[in-house]
């Protein structure tokens, strides 16, 4: 009997042994192995339903869910229910009636009688609908030209008449003998003519149709129409011809390779003139807005100052992008968003339609790029802008203080106001369907959460809702009395939970979507810790420590990808593979460091453009200061630590192999930028500029050009198919450290592969090859 219980109690430990064991062929299955956790959310017109899109039961892929107050779980949708809770509706706040767009055609709804109605049909496709002033006016889009459809009436009517090529354009009749001949032979030929001019000259030349306006080569985008529909605005944006990058698909269903193209490289080609300009409906007439006053148009990067040919540069304006207007109201007020091409310029304007005149309200400016949280990155995007209830007020985002917050203009006092200060960010802004109210999210508590607030246009006090580490991801019911939440914490991933919108509001979970075996790992919470740069900067980096008895005296250091983005927050990573192995490498001994170096994401300004002109500088040189913490506070061998990254973080480690090789034992380099002169323009060019105007940027920071100071072990592993970072990238390095005889790298190819893994082998194979690499140059030393 004693026998039998010592042997009971060896098979349960074993059997809870076995259940802590991770393994790379489950952690790498990703979502299979956590769960299909849910996603794009949204209420239903009448806020009874919560909609969402889930995968509980491993199908092929997601279905649309629905849960109502009260249900125990929820349950899966019909196909037309699923289909109309993904439309996007417009109404006219108050008549109950939304119109919305289905395969390009235009329908009605209507919430009392939740009846759908056809009300326009064309072969044309239906597109950007816009609600009028007037009650029943719809403005919509087809090809390039805009109208306005009155659902009372019944009426449509075509406001433009924009047309691709030249006036002239119209083909000539050629000379004919045959018909000279018959006008020179017959008296009714001549008459024929002579009555044609006479009644032509007697037509009357007025013309309800709009005049065409031609617009030549030249894409028309960005088509508005004021809320009376009297105006019409539009961006030409020049064509220009642009070498695209080829790259090759070996594996095929046919056998054949493929060639596809995939983007432009960084460049001063990729700058574009674009014109702005209006169509006044009632004058029948278009004028573009000259915008050479602004001020700063023709300043100068300070950057230009380091290279000899621009000291004696002529001035000259810049190339700017102007945006689609933001309207009040009744049309009033018509604010446009500028940015120049070199995205180091943002201005708001008061456009006034009539006469194509403006005025500055805001001009922004960074030496660096142009961005942080609600003024995106890139020149041909638009950031947070809006109205107020006044409809003479706006509100925007900016960074003048190093973190992005929001501020209000009045447009007839001219004043302007700082409505949240402080050293954190505002990460979202939706405004109350009355417009005296914001709804902010902010990472006011600690710069890994997302905390949700309402505020006050009248008091600017920030009234927290929901404020519990982790993140929370809001949507507002129609009522606004009750918010729909994604939350997730550090070591749980997002789930659905319904709150009622109230001060310190509690959540009720909806959704349960991690799996058993899941859920059989005590996954870490991992420290947010600080600590100081060589700059005395204060980085944040999530630290896995291994107990006291299991520690190796070995370290992996890992590095995020996409340069502007965070991970040593406190709720769930889009990383969640890589969180899965540090657990797996922490369970083997090793301790782990996560870095948030110069140029993630959350920590304002200053951090953003950390790497400005240099990349591979301070991005790298808060590695090494992280590897010194570790060592000097975790008991980590200097001589056994390692690095590891994907995307900028495979950049990362090649800087870190190549421009301080003594400082790391071994690297895995992932799908990683080799030259930045060969990455894409929106990018690259607001950190580094133009490889043409800045090539020492681009020397410093591309490590093909520090391929020969390679000592530790590299391995470096790319996807063959892979859009964003070539394929080619990593070929070409492989070539350099060819012709310089180097020895201890090797690179592992993956042929059906892009940038992101989708195969759940590839995954393993790759991540098997990492750990070996750890394992076999971090622990034998």
């Amino acid at each position: 009997m004693k026998n039998n219980i010592v042997l009971l109690i060896c098979i349960l430990f074993s059997s809870f042994f076995q259940a802590q064991t991770l393994k790379m062929e489950e952690i790498m299955k990703g979502n299979d192995f956590i769960g299909n956790l849910p996603e794009n959310e949204r209420w239903s017109l009448d806020g009874t339903t919560i909609y969402f899109d889930w995968n509980p039961n491993k199908e092929w892929g997601n279905s649309t869910y629905f849960w109502k107050k009260g249900m125990k779980a929820p349950q899966k949708a019909s196909k037309e229910e699923a289909k109309f809770s993904k439309l996007r509706m417009l109404q006219k706040e108050g008549t109950g009636i939304y119109y919305f767009v289905d395969k390009g055609q235009l329908f009605s709804y209507s919430i009392k009688d939740k009846k759908t109605q056809k009300v326009y049909q064309h072969s044309v496709p239906v597109s950007s609908l816009q609600i009028g002033k007037e009650l029943g006016v719809l403005f919509f889009k087809q090809s390039d030209n805009l109208f306005k459809f009155d659902t009372k009436l019944g009426s449509l009517v075509q406001l433009t008449n924009f047309k691709k090529g030249k006036s002239d354009d119209k083909p000539k009749e050629k000379e004919s003998f045959l018909k000279e001949q018959q006008k020179e032979l017959f008296q009714f030929i001549r008459d024929q003519e002579e009555k044609e001019k006479w009644n032509t000259a007697n037509e009357d030349p007025k013309s309800d149709f709009p005049k065409p306006y031609f617009v030549g080569k030249n894409t028309i985008e960005a088509t508005k129409v004021s809320p009376k529909g009297d105006f019409v605005t539009f961006r030409l944006r020049e064509e220009s011809e642009v070498r695209q990058e080829e790259m090759e698909v070996f594996i095929t269903a046919d056998g054949y390779n493929k060639s596809k193209a995939t983007k432009s490289k960084v460049s001063t080609n990729n700058l574009v003139n674009t014109k702005f300009g209006i169509y006044n409906v009632a004058k029948d007439t278009v004028y573009t807005v000259n915008f050479s006053t602004l001020s700063h148009i023709q300043d100068a990067p300070e950057y230009f100052k380091l290279y000899e040919k621009n000291k004696n540069a002529e001035k000259k304006d810049k190339l700017i992008v102007a945006q689609a207007p933001i309207y009040n109201e009744d049309g009033s007020y018509a604010i446009v968003e500028i940015r120049s091409q070199d995205n180091k310029d943002r201005w708001l304007v008061n456009l006034n339609l009539a006469t194509g005149s403006f005025k500055e309200i805001e001009h922004q400016h960074d030496e660096a790029w142009i961005g942080g949280p609600g003024i995106p990155s890139y020149a041909f995007s638009s950031g947070t802008l809006g109205f107020l209830a006044d409809n003479e007020t706006i509100y925007f985002q900016s960074e003048k203080t190093g973190y992005s917050h929001l501020y209000t203009y009045n447009l007839r006092t001219n004043k302007k106001v700082q409505l949240t200060q402080g050293n954190w960010e505002v990460r979202g802004v939706v405004v109350s369907k009355d417009k005296k109210a914001f709804y902010l999210t902010t990472n006011q508590t600690h710069p890994g959460n997302r905390g949700f607030y309402k505020m006050n246009v009248s008091d600017a006090v920030l009234q927290p809702i929901l404020t519990k580490d982790g993140a929370h991801e809001v949507s507002l019911s129609p009522d606004e009395k009750n918010l729909l939440v994604r939350y997730s914490y550090k070591n749980k991933p997002w789930e659905l939970y319904w709150a009622s919108n109230k001060k310190a509001s509690s959540l009720e979970q909806i959704t349960v979507s991690t799996t058993k075996e899941f859920e059989s790992y005590k996954w870490r919470t991992p420290e947010v810790i600080t600590f100081k740069a060589q700059d005395g900067t204060s980085v944040y980096a999530r630290l896995y420590k291994p107990s006291t008895s299991h520690a190796n005296k070995a370290a992996v250091i890992f590095v995020h990808g996409a340069g502007y983005l965070q991970n040593a927050h406190n709720h769930w990573s889009t990383y969640h593979r890589e969180y899965m192995f540090h657990n797996m490498l922490t369970d083997l001994g090793y301790t782990v460091l996560d870095i948030d170096y110069r140029g993630s994401d959350g920590y304002g300004r200053d951090v953003r453009t950390g790497i400005y002109r240099f990349m591979g500088g301070k991005d790298l040189s808060d590695q090494i200061d992280g590897k010194k913490f570790l060592v000097q506070n975790c008991g980590v061998d200097e001589n056994r630590v390692g690095i590891y990254g994907g995307s900028y973080g495979g950049f990362i480690t090649l800087m870190g192999m190549l421009t301080t090789p003594k400082e790391f034992a071994s690297g895995a380099a992932l799908r990683s930028v080799t030259d930045w002169a060969h990455y894409n323009h929106g990018y690259t060019g607001n950190i580094l500029n133009f490889p043409e105007t800045d090539p020492d940027a681009y020397k410093k920071s591309s490590p093909i050009y520090f391929a020969n100071n390679l000592e530790g072990n590299l391995l470096m592993l790319h996807g063959m198919v892979d859009d964003n970072v070539e394929y080619k990238d990593i070929v070409r390095l492989s070539q350099r450290f060819i012709e310089l005889g180097k020895k201890k790298w090797s690179l592992a190819s993956f042929p059906v592969e892009s940038h992101g893994f989708k195969e759940t082998y590839s995954w393993v194979d790759e991540y098997s090859r990492i750990l070996d690499l750890f394992n076999s140059t971090l622990l034998n030393k």
